[in-house]
């Protein structure tokens, strides 16, 4: 029998973020980027989400490399942890790999893990898969796609990309998608996360003729918050703050660590004397300065949100400065940034987002954009990748609809569900584990439904611990019961219910107590079911209930 290509999504469907895709073919396995997600409103505590990889784990033997398509955290975020549980090389273009590179550095691995860098038109052998790398516009520098060549014919991978006439790296290559339609492509999978959005999606020059705009006759400070990997916009910052003779200095690790990498790389240029460390602003007068910081999505601790806080060393936000938002909201965080947004306002800054002016495009496709590639690739199969649900189903029906697609050749998937292809079929099939590794500090994984559910439960009701010295000897109470609470209730204040519930709490160790043997398990299912039940009737709220009994 025929071997048949099998794709599985680890990331990336029905999610935002996360990105992972897997392609085997007969004993070859190559993974397609290896995002990370970011933690959703009930994880409490949780720092970072990642891809279950228990799949690759079990076939460590077959796979021949990671291949990614662009430097976002969404695409390499969990490469420090992945590569710590299965060996590949890595591939990607070279600014892609100089932030991998730092990023491996921070988790003391780099020296263990071999990086491949390539440039665009390269392809790359691995196994039964020839991969090329196509030239791609993305909101980060030195993006691509793949089109990767298998026994039973061509699957594209766009990764994240719209189309920009003006971009400075040079327009994504447009022919060489022409090229491949023409030789046949068996299967597109295609990046959804704009196909809401109809028309083109706006270039970069018109974030810089905003920029030129708002610095231009401003006697103000200017502090400006974007996403820290679009090292275009930083580069526009740089060349607008030079024109009006202003210095730029820079706030936040990850702005730093772009601005290292993309400079030592040559894919940013900085005028002499332009650029000052953010301890030098001091000395520099308001309307000289300009200010460009992490925390465009209102993350806590973050340069903006600590500086609108006053909690940032060098800056605090002053009545009159100007503040640039300079990016979109990612789906979730539309509170936080609203909040940080107050916080600028109540302070006396001039805020200037998104929404009323023109300091941010994005680095996404809209649907004309799709259209072109649709088109230019002619597939015969279609698979929507990167969005929610609904991202899918849409982009699913521009493709049936606007491009004339047979319904039964368009495949909607899921995280873990396989994909079967052959050259005259693509279905659904089996599944594979996959889901959300959950980081929390240095754990990995040991965070799961349990843990999350508990932290839940302790965040909306409190907790009650019960703790009781009994005597060895004839179960008698020794001391206690001492109760303490933590987010229930304000003790001083209750001290009526605090004398109930020890009385409740000896009433049930009295009714266990002419037990032959003690039984403490039974004991503390006896305490914590009288409490809960007393709780609830009282207060109508249900608090983590925990007995702790000691033997003297």
């Amino acid at each position: 029998m025929a071997e048949k290509l099998k794709i599985m999504s680890l990331g990336g469907l029905n999610e935002i973020g996360k990105n992972m895709t897997v392609l085997e073919y007969g004993r070859d396995i190559i993974i397609v980027d290896c995002g990370v997600g970011f933690p959703e409103g009930d994880m409490y505590g949780v720092d970072l989400v990642i891809p279950d990889v228990t799949y690759l784990i079990k076939n460590q033997n077959k796979i021949r490399g990671i291949f990614l398509t662009h430097g976002h955290e969404d695409h390499i975020g969990s490469l420090p942890y992945v590569l710590q549980q299965i060996k590949a090389p890595v591939h990607g273009t070279r600014l892609t790999l100089g932030l991998v590179k730092l990023k491996l550095e921070e988790h003391k691995i780099l020296d263990k893990c071999k990086l491949i860098t390539h440039e665009a038109g390269e392809t790359v052998k691995a196994g039964n898969f020839q991969v090329e790398f196509i030239h791609v516009n993305h909101s980060i520098a030195d993006a691509v796609a793949f089109a990767i060549k298998t026994p039973i014919g061509t699957v594209v991978m766009t990764g994240d990309f719209k189309i920009d006439p003006t971009a400075e790296d040079g327009m994504i290559d447009l022919g060489r998608f022409g090229q491949l339609g023409k030789e046949g492509v068996l299967a597109l999978l295609c990046d959804s996360t704009n196909v809401e959005r109809g028309g083109y999606t706006a270039n970069e020059m018109v974030v810089t003729e905003s920029f030129d705009r708002l610095f231009k006759n401003c006697d103000q400070r200017i502090i400006v918050s974007t996403f820290a990997s679009n090292a275009y916009r930083l580069q526009s910052l740089i060349t607008v703050a030079h024109k009006y003779g202003r210095k730029i200095a820079f706030s936040g690790r990850s702005m730093e660590n772009i601005l290292k990498v993309s400079t030592e790389l040559g894919y940013m240029k900085l005028p002499p004397k332009t650029v000052v460390d953010i301890n030098q602003i001091k000395s520099i007068p308001k309307e000289k300065l300009v200010i460009v910081a992490t925390g465009s999505q209102g993350e806590d601790m973050s340069a903006l949100y600590r500086m609108a806080y006053a909690s940032h060393r060098q800056v605090e936000i002053q009545a009159g400065d100007r503040v640039i938002l300079s990016a979109s909201a990612i789906p979730g965080n539309e509170k936080a940034i609203g909040n940080i947004i107050n916080e600028l306002y109540r302070k006396g800054a001039d805020v200037v987002c998104d929404k009323l002016s023109e300091v941010h495009v994005s680095g996404h496709a809209c649907q004309e954009e799709l259209k072109i590639i649709h088109g230019l690739l002619k597939p015969r199969f279609f698979i929507p990748v990167h969005g929610e649900q609904r991202h899918l189903r849409i982009h699913a029906k521009l493709a049936v609809n606007a491009m004339g697609m047979d319904p039964r050749h368009v495949i909607i998937s899921d995280l873990g569900r396989v994909i079967e292809l052959t050259g005259r079929s693509c279905k659904l099939t089996g599944t594979v584990p996959a889901g959300k590794v959950l980081v929390d500090g240095s754990g990995v994984g040991d965070v799961g439904s349990v843990v999350l559910r508990d932290r839940k439960h302790l965040a909306q009701d409190g907790m009650l611990v019960v703790v009781v010295n009994l005597s060895a000897e004839d179960g008698s109470i020794l001391s206690g019961p001492d109760i303490i609470t933590r987010g229930f209730i304000y003790v001083k204040e209750s001290e009526e219910l605090m004398d109930n519930l020890r009385e409740i709490t000896l009433g049930a160790l009295e009714k266990c107590r002419n037990r032959q043997a003690r039984d403490w398990a039974a004991i503390k299912s006896a305490i914590k079911s009288d409490l809960s039940h007393y709780l609830f009737k009282t207060t109508k709220r249900n608090p983590m209930i925990l007995p702790v009994i000691m033997e003297l």
